[in-house]
């Protein structure tokens, strides 16, 4: 491999210049960013393009079922208190959409990356992280991932032998399991609210003991180690004791916990919890989440929800009632055509909204409703439930085709 002074060899460079040409061309054609498709010409020409390019950086690689997008954003602006930062900013989080990313970033000296469940081991390996953040583990998508406890092993296998410092939540079990084979691990108390992956033991199938934030296995002793970094209400403890309080624009008890995840990863590069956690305060909505947006003279704040998990978590942000609330679900390929999921959400949680119901799917989720003794409206599309609803700023919660649906519809 080439020496720092040009790291790129000939067709490394060839490959970097024609990733960027088909990329401008779909973005041109009006296709969206372009990065994947750049991303897989650019690998099809150099299959080994992804670790020429991270091999001058710094690489942070964030994975995670809940979180990675706005965890991906937080440790970046930490991070550029030391230095210029890559980022794949937008999500495109498979090794296409990576190398894209990268490409972009000659002069920067660190890389913070979203990774995909499915793909963290093998991004892994061609990136030689200094660090790796493991946030959640839940179900997601159930026609396409692997169930949980198999997500986890392979995490697990995948990242045995890394050299990576493993900065990982210590209230899942699931991501204890997978980061137990690393040899050098930061444990962070970062919470779970979504308990109902983990009540089986994934190291020997025992049940789960969960005495309060405690969890152990009563069977084979495997349990909750304990966390140097951690969550307290509205600060982060760090290994010292001294708490440093979470100001952020972003809403939500998940947030915090992906503060506190984050000010642990930055202190692996040096930079303190207080210039790390002040940087992070710039963040103010990440790919379109949380934004509040005018659409027919109405204030709609958009929020994303993917899965059982995250439904939990946003239901916790929304304005109480009797705020309105449109619900909005389809199954196409990126979402998980499988829409079984919305039986594990807890609906009665919306209980005094009015409710609204668009998306692909509204008649499955509108069945689900019904058996929860909700109140709701199935409507055609956003423009009808908008002008459908009760006066008040309006909660949207939509999954991620209907997200990206949404956005274009409003102008976001």
């Amino acid at each position: 491999m080439a020496g720092n002074s040009d790291p790129l060899s000939p067709r490394a460079k060839l490959a970097v210049t024609a990733g960027k040409a088909v990329a401008a061309a779909s973005r041109a054609a009006g296709r969206g960013s372009g990065s994947v498709i750049g991303g897989r010409v650019a690998l099809k020409l150099d299959p080994d393009l992804l670790g020429r390019l991270a091999q001058n950086l710094d690489v942070v690689l964030v994975s995670a079922t809940n979180g990675k997008t706005t965890t991906t954003r937080l440790i970046a602006e930490a991070l550029r208190a030391a230095g210029p930062v890559v980022s794949n900013a937008l999500g495109a989080n498979m090794p296409a959409g990576i190398t894209s990313a990268l490409a972009g970033g000659s002069e920067a000296k660190f890389g913070v990356i979203e990774v995909d469940e499915k793909y963290l081991a093998g991004v892994a390996r061609d990136t030689s992280p200094k660090c790796i953040a493991l946030l959640n583990l839940s179900r997601d998508q159930l026609d396409r991932a692997a169930e949980t406890r198999m997500l986890a092993e392979n995490w697990r296998e995948g990242l045995a032998g890394s050299k990576a410092v493993v900065v990982a939540n210590c209230d899942d079990p699931l991501v204890v399991w997978a980061a137990s084979s690393s040899a050098n691990v930061i444990w962070v108390a970062a919470g779970q609210m979504w308990k109902d992956d983990a009540w089986s033991c994934p190291s020997c199938g025992g049940v789960m003991q969960r005495p309060g934030d405690d969890w152990f296995c009563g069977e084979c002793g495997f349990r909750r180690p304990t966390p140097t970094w951690a969550l307290s209400g509205d600060h982060v403890l760090d290994p010292h004791g001294s708490a440093w309080p979470i100001h952020l624009q972003l809403p939500g008890r998940a947030n915090k916990a992906n503060a506190a995840s984050s000010a642990a990863v930055a202190a692996v590069f040096g930079v303190p919890p207080q210039v790390a956690l002040e940087r992070m305060y710039q963040v103010q909505a990440v790919a379109g989440r949380y934004d509040v947006v005018q659409f027919q003279n109405r204030d709609l704040r958009l929020l994303l929800a993917k899965n059982p998990a995250g439904w939990l978590e946003t239901f916790s942000l929304i304005d109480p009632p009797p705020a309105p609330v449109i619900l909005s679900v389809n199954a196409r390929g990126a979402d998980g055509t499988d829409t079984s999921w919305l039986w594990d959400v807890d609906y009665t949680r919306l209980t005094g909204h009015p409710i609204f119901v668009v998306g692909d799917r509204k008649l499955d989720l509108a069945v689900r409703l019904e058996v929860a003794n909700q109140h709701f409206q199935v409507c055609d599309d956003l423009d009808q439930a908008v002008q459908m609803c009760p006066p008040g700023r309006i909660e949207v919660i939509a999954n991620y085709t209907a997200f990206q649906d949404l956005r274009r519809r409003v102008g976001n």
